[in-house]
Protein backbone atom coordinates (compact mmCIF):
# COMPACT_ATOMS: atom_id res chain seq x y z
CA UNK A 1 0.00 0.00 0.00
CA UNK A 2 2.73 2.85 0.69
CA UNK A 3 4.09 2.23 -2.55
CA UNK A 4 0.88 2.68 -3.97
CA UNK A 5 0.32 5.67 -2.18
CA UNK A 6 3.20 7.35 -3.54
CA UNK A 7 2.75 6.97 -6.98
CA UNK A 8 -0.71 8.15 -6.96
CA UNK A 9 0.82 11.64 -5.23
CA UNK A 10 3.61 11.61 -7.49
CA UNK A 11 1.08 11.39 -10.54
CA UNK A 12 -1.32 14.03 -8.97
CA UNK A 13 1.48 16.36 -8.49
CA UNK A 14 2.88 15.92 -11.81
CA UNK A 15 -0.82 16.78 -13.23
CA UNK A 16 -0.87 19.88 -11.67
CA UNK A 17 2.22 21.21 -12.81
CA UNK A 18 0.69 20.50 -16.58
CA UNK A 19 -2.03 22.29 -15.65
CA UNK A 20 -0.19 24.96 -14.17
CA UNK A 21 1.86 25.44 -16.96
CA UNK A 22 -1.00 25.65 -19.26
CA UNK A 23 -2.30 28.08 -17.57
CA UNK A 24 0.89 30.40 -17.76
CA UNK A 25 0.69 29.77 -21.47
CA UNK A 26 -2.63 30.84 -21.78
CA UNK A 27 -2.64 34.39 -19.83
CA UNK A 28 0.54 35.16 -21.56
CA UNK A 29 -1.19 34.87 -25.09
CA UNK A 30 -4.21 36.68 -23.15
CA UNK A 31 -1.44 39.47 -22.28
CA UNK A 32 -0.25 39.52 -25.55
CA UNK A 33 -3.21 39.97 -27.60
CA UNK A 34 -4.87 42.44 -24.94
CA UNK A 35 -1.67 44.14 -25.30
CA UNK A 36 -2.28 44.28 -29.01
CA UNK A 37 -5.53 45.61 -29.11
CA UNK A 38 -4.61 48.56 -26.47
CA UNK A 39 -1.93 49.36 -28.58
CA UNK A 40 -4.24 49.34 -31.84
CA UNK A 41 -6.68 51.38 -29.94
CA UNK A 42 -3.97 53.97 -29.10
CA UNK A 43 -3.30 54.28 -32.60
CA UNK A 44 -6.47 54.74 -34.11
CA UNK A 45 -7.35 56.87 -31.49
CA UNK A 46 -4.04 58.96 -32.57
CA UNK A 47 -4.77 58.75 -36.00
CA UNK A 48 -8.99 59.48 -35.53
CA UNK A 49 -7.30 63.27 -33.63
CA UNK A 50 -5.19 63.98 -36.36
CA UNK A 51 -7.93 63.40 -38.52
CA UNK A 52 -10.03 65.78 -36.75
CA UNK A 53 -7.33 68.37 -36.53
CA UNK A 54 -7.02 68.39 -40.12
CA UNK A 55 -10.21 68.68 -41.15
CA UNK A 56 -10.67 71.44 -38.74
CA UNK A 57 -8.07 73.46 -40.36
CA UNK A 58 -9.10 72.49 -43.65
CA UNK A 59 -12.51 73.96 -42.56
CA UNK A 60 -11.18 77.06 -40.85
CA UNK A 61 -8.98 77.70 -44.41
CA UNK A 62 -12.01 77.60 -46.43
CA UNK A 63 -14.42 79.90 -44.11
CA UNK A 64 -11.73 82.25 -44.90
CA UNK A 65 -10.75 81.81 -48.26
CA UNK A 66 -14.47 82.71 -48.35
CA UNK A 67 -14.70 85.96 -47.54
CA UNK A 68 -12.79 86.98 -50.33
CA UNK A 69 -15.77 85.32 -52.64
CA UNK A 70 -16.77 86.06 -55.34
CA UNK A 71 -14.79 89.85 -55.46
CA UNK A 72 -11.60 88.29 -55.22
CA UNK A 73 -11.59 84.54 -56.61
CA UNK A 74 -7.31 84.77 -56.21
CA UNK A 75 -7.72 85.81 -52.85
CA UNK A 76 -7.70 82.43 -51.01
CA UNK A 77 -4.59 81.54 -53.98
CA UNK A 78 -2.22 84.25 -52.62
CA UNK A 79 -3.26 83.45 -48.40
CA UNK A 80 -2.41 80.05 -48.86
CA UNK A 81 1.04 80.59 -50.43
CA UNK A 82 1.68 83.39 -47.95
CA UNK A 83 0.60 81.14 -45.00
CA UNK A 84 3.45 78.60 -43.54
CA UNK A 85 2.01 74.67 -43.37
CA UNK A 86 1.72 73.42 -40.05
CA UNK A 87 3.89 70.75 -40.65
CA UNK A 88 6.33 69.50 -44.03
CA UNK A 89 4.31 66.09 -44.56
CA UNK A 90 0.98 68.47 -45.20
CA UNK A 91 -0.18 68.92 -48.74
CA UNK A 92 -2.85 71.12 -49.88
CA UNK A 93 -5.13 72.16 -52.78
CA UNK A 94 -7.54 75.25 -53.60
CA UNK A 95 -9.96 75.53 -56.33
CA UNK A 96 -12.69 78.28 -56.58
CA UNK A 97 -15.39 77.03 -58.61
CA UNK A 98 -19.20 78.88 -59.39
CA UNK A 99 -22.38 77.17 -58.40
CA UNK A 100 -24.83 80.16 -57.58
CA UNK A 101 -22.99 82.93 -59.38
CA UNK A 102 -19.27 82.94 -60.83
CA UNK A 103 -16.36 82.10 -58.53
CA UNK A 104 -18.88 82.24 -55.07
CA UNK A 105 -17.39 78.70 -53.93
CA UNK A 106 -14.34 77.60 -52.38
CA UNK A 107 -12.78 73.77 -52.06
CA UNK A 108 -10.31 73.16 -49.99
CA UNK A 109 -8.17 69.65 -49.77
CA UNK A 110 -5.68 68.43 -47.48
CA UNK A 111 -3.33 65.82 -46.87
CA UNK A 112 -0.84 65.00 -43.85
CA UNK A 113 0.88 62.03 -42.52
CA UNK A 114 0.27 60.92 -39.17
CA UNK A 115 2.94 58.50 -37.19
CA UNK A 116 1.81 55.66 -35.88
CA UNK A 117 3.72 53.68 -32.18
CA UNK A 118 2.94 50.67 -31.25
CA UNK A 119 1.59 50.20 -35.48
CA UNK A 120 5.51 50.02 -36.08
CA UNK A 121 5.78 46.25 -34.78
CA UNK A 122 3.56 45.09 -37.62
CA UNK A 123 5.53 47.41 -40.21
CA UNK A 124 2.89 50.24 -40.23
CA UNK A 125 5.02 53.24 -39.69
CA UNK A 126 2.28 55.98 -40.57
CA UNK A 127 -1.06 56.24 -42.02
CA UNK A 128 -2.20 59.53 -44.58
CA UNK A 129 -5.26 61.47 -43.34
CA UNK A 130 -7.66 63.58 -45.87
CA UNK A 131 -9.81 66.24 -45.38
CA UNK A 132 -12.21 67.92 -47.66
CA UNK A 133 -13.92 71.73 -47.08
CA UNK A 134 -16.66 73.18 -49.09
CA UNK A 135 -17.77 76.87 -48.54
CA UNK A 136 -19.93 79.20 -50.40
CA UNK A 137 -20.32 83.61 -50.02
CA UNK A 138 -23.37 84.44 -51.33
CA UNK A 139 -25.81 87.29 -50.67
CA UNK A 140 -27.78 87.16 -47.75
CA UNK A 141 -31.43 85.72 -47.54
CA UNK A 142 -32.08 86.02 -43.82
CA UNK A 143 -29.55 88.19 -41.70
CA UNK A 144 -29.25 88.49 -37.90
CA UNK A 145 -28.31 91.20 -35.64
CA UNK A 146 -29.45 93.55 -38.12
CA UNK A 147 -30.10 97.13 -36.93
CA UNK A 148 -32.98 98.89 -36.93
CA UNK A 149 -32.25 101.89 -39.76
CA UNK A 150 -33.81 101.33 -43.18
CA UNK A 151 -31.29 102.92 -46.12
CA UNK A 152 -33.05 103.53 -49.19
CA UNK A 153 -31.80 101.52 -52.14
CA UNK A 154 -31.88 105.00 -54.45
CA UNK A 155 -28.69 106.00 -52.28
CA UNK A 156 -26.18 107.28 -54.89
CA UNK A 157 -23.54 105.37 -52.38
CA UNK A 158 -25.49 102.00 -53.46
CA UNK A 159 -26.00 102.96 -57.03
CA UNK A 160 -22.38 102.93 -57.91
CA UNK A 161 -21.71 100.52 -60.58
CA UNK A 162 -20.47 97.73 -60.76
CA UNK A 163 -20.97 97.54 -56.87
CA UNK A 164 -21.37 99.95 -53.94
CA UNK A 165 -19.46 102.48 -53.47
CA UNK A 166 -17.60 101.63 -49.98
CA UNK A 167 -15.57 103.39 -47.11
CA UNK A 168 -16.48 106.83 -48.65
CA UNK A 169 -18.22 109.09 -46.29
CA UNK A 170 -22.13 110.02 -46.88
CA UNK A 171 -24.82 110.70 -45.34
CA UNK A 172 -28.13 108.43 -44.37
CA UNK A 173 -30.95 111.23 -44.30
CA UNK A 174 -33.70 109.74 -41.51
CA UNK A 175 -36.33 112.29 -43.24
CA UNK A 176 -40.13 111.41 -43.54
CA UNK A 177 -41.05 109.01 -45.99
CA UNK A 178 -44.58 109.13 -45.31
CA UNK A 179 -47.25 109.64 -42.65
CA UNK A 180 -45.52 109.48 -38.77
CA UNK A 181 -42.81 107.00 -41.42
CA UNK A 182 -38.95 108.16 -40.53
CA UNK A 183 -36.96 105.14 -41.92
CA UNK A 184 -37.02 103.15 -38.66
CA UNK A 185 -38.24 99.43 -39.36
CA UNK A 186 -40.07 97.08 -36.81
CA UNK A 187 -37.23 94.61 -38.29
CA UNK A 188 -38.80 91.51 -35.36
CA UNK A 189 -42.06 91.79 -38.11
CA UNK A 190 -43.93 93.59 -35.27
CA UNK A 191 -46.98 96.01 -36.15
CA UNK A 192 -47.09 99.17 -33.51
CA UNK A 193 -44.22 101.56 -32.40
CA UNK A 194 -41.56 100.02 -30.44
CA UNK A 195 -40.13 101.40 -27.64
CA UNK A 196 -36.99 103.14 -27.09
CA UNK A 197 -35.37 101.06 -24.65
CA UNK A 198 -36.41 98.20 -27.47
CA UNK A 199 -35.30 100.40 -30.58
CA UNK A 200 -31.69 101.30 -28.17
CA UNK A 201 -31.24 97.80 -27.65
CA UNK A 202 -31.58 96.85 -31.04
CA UNK A 203 -28.87 99.40 -32.13
CA UNK A 204 -26.55 98.73 -29.34
CA UNK A 205 -26.87 94.72 -30.36
CA UNK A 206 -28.99 93.91 -33.26
CA UNK A 207 -31.99 91.91 -33.11
CA UNK A 208 -30.93 88.83 -32.37
CA UNK A 209 -33.51 86.83 -34.04
CA UNK A 210 -32.95 85.91 -38.22
CA UNK A 211 -34.70 89.22 -40.27
CA UNK A 212 -35.92 87.24 -44.19
CA UNK A 213 -36.66 89.43 -47.13
CA UNK A 214 -39.80 91.07 -47.47
CA UNK A 215 -42.27 93.49 -46.26
CA UNK A 216 -42.11 95.38 -42.75
CA UNK A 217 -44.01 97.45 -41.16
CA UNK A 218 -42.44 101.25 -39.82
CA UNK A 219 -42.55 102.31 -36.43
CA UNK A 220 -44.31 105.30 -36.07
CA UNK A 221 -42.84 108.64 -34.83
CA UNK A 222 -39.39 109.41 -34.66
CA UNK A 223 -37.65 108.52 -31.68
CA UNK A 224 -34.56 110.35 -31.91
CA UNK A 225 -34.34 112.13 -28.92
CA UNK A 226 -34.52 109.87 -26.73
CA UNK A 227 -31.48 109.72 -24.18
CA UNK A 228 -31.51 105.91 -24.59
CA UNK A 229 -30.74 105.68 -28.37
CA UNK A 230 -28.18 108.34 -28.26
CA UNK A 231 -26.59 106.48 -25.50
CA UNK A 232 -26.52 103.39 -27.67
CA UNK A 233 -25.62 105.43 -30.86
CA UNK A 234 -22.20 106.64 -29.04
CA UNK A 235 -21.63 102.90 -28.06
CA UNK A 236 -21.25 101.75 -31.80
CA UNK A 237 -19.51 104.52 -33.27
CA UNK A 238 -16.79 103.13 -35.66
CA UNK A 239 -18.03 99.92 -35.40
CA UNK A 240 -19.71 97.73 -38.50
CA UNK A 241 -24.01 97.86 -38.36
CA UNK A 242 -26.15 95.75 -40.44
CA UNK A 243 -28.95 97.94 -42.50
CA UNK A 244 -31.90 97.15 -44.36
CA UNK A 245 -32.23 97.80 -47.21
CA UNK A 246 -35.75 98.96 -48.75
CA UNK A 247 -36.78 99.01 -52.32
CA UNK A 248 -40.81 100.07 -52.20
CA UNK A 249 -43.21 101.60 -49.70
CA UNK A 250 -47.03 100.84 -49.48
CA UNK A 251 -49.36 101.96 -47.01
CA UNK A 252 -49.82 105.14 -44.78
CA UNK A 253 -50.19 105.69 -41.08
CA UNK A 254 -49.92 102.77 -39.05
CA UNK A 255 -50.26 100.54 -41.79
CA UNK A 256 -46.55 101.95 -43.75
CA UNK A 257 -45.09 99.33 -44.82
CA UNK A 258 -41.14 98.92 -46.24
CA UNK A 259 -39.65 96.68 -48.78
CA UNK A 260 -36.62 95.04 -47.85
CA UNK A 261 -34.74 93.76 -50.46
CA UNK A 262 -31.40 93.28 -48.97
CA UNK A 263 -28.74 94.61 -46.47
CA UNK A 264 -25.95 96.92 -46.64
CA UNK A 265 -23.11 97.30 -43.60
CA UNK A 266 -22.49 100.81 -42.57
CA UNK A 267 -20.09 102.46 -39.67
CA UNK A 268 -21.54 105.44 -38.21
CA UNK A 269 -18.97 108.17 -37.42
CA UNK A 270 -21.27 110.89 -35.82
CA UNK A 271 -24.94 111.38 -35.83
CA UNK A 272 -26.86 114.46 -35.44
CA UNK A 273 -30.40 113.47 -34.49
CA UNK A 274 -33.16 116.50 -33.90
CA UNK A 275 -36.14 114.50 -33.91
CA UNK A 276 -38.29 114.57 -37.17
CA UNK A 277 -36.45 117.40 -39.02
CA UNK A 278 -33.06 117.46 -39.64
CA UNK A 279 -31.95 113.57 -38.76
CA UNK A 280 -28.96 112.06 -39.85
CA UNK A 281 -26.34 109.15 -39.63
CA UNK A 282 -22.33 110.25 -40.88
CA UNK A 283 -20.45 107.61 -41.86
CA UNK A 284 -19.82 105.02 -44.79
CA UNK A 285 -20.85 101.75 -46.05
CA UNK A 286 -18.53 98.56 -46.06
CA UNK A 287 -18.56 95.14 -47.40
CA UNK A 288 -19.09 92.89 -44.11
CA UNK A 289 -19.28 88.85 -43.95
CA UNK A 290 -22.74 88.78 -41.68
CA UNK A 291 -24.55 86.27 -39.53
CA UNK A 292 -27.28 84.97 -41.80
CA UNK A 293 -28.34 82.67 -44.31
CA UNK A 294 -27.12 82.91 -47.62
CA UNK A 295 -29.04 83.16 -50.69
CA UNK A 296 -29.50 79.69 -52.80
CA UNK A 297 -30.49 81.42 -56.12
CA UNK A 298 -28.78 84.05 -58.03
CA UNK A 299 -31.99 86.46 -57.68
CA UNK A 300 -30.85 88.24 -54.53
CA UNK A 301 -29.61 92.10 -54.81
CA UNK A 302 -26.01 92.29 -53.02
CA UNK A 303 -25.24 95.37 -51.25
CA UNK A 304 -22.26 94.12 -50.01
CA UNK A 305 -23.30 92.00 -47.06
CA UNK A 306 -22.82 88.41 -47.45
CA UNK A 307 -22.87 85.18 -45.55
CA UNK A 308 -20.76 82.34 -45.52
CA UNK A 309 -20.51 78.87 -44.64
CA UNK A 310 -19.79 75.46 -44.93
CA UNK A 311 -21.56 73.52 -47.60
CA UNK A 312 -19.90 70.20 -47.20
Amino acid sequence: MPPLQAHCTTHGSSTRSRESGQVVVLLLVFLVVLLGIAAAAIDVGSWYRADRALQSSVDSAALAGAQALPDDPGGPARSRRSTPRRTAAASSSVTVTGEVVADDTIVVTGKRSAPGFFSKIMGIDSVDVHARAVARAGTLEEARWAAPFGVDEQHPMLQCQPSPCFEQETTLELDKVGPGAFRLINIDGSHGGIGPPVLADWILRGYEGYMPLGWYNSDRSAKFNSSQVSDALDARLGTEMLFPVYRDTRGGGANFEYEVVGWAGYVITSWDLQGSKNSRLHGYFKRVIWEGIGSQSASGTSFGARAVSLVE
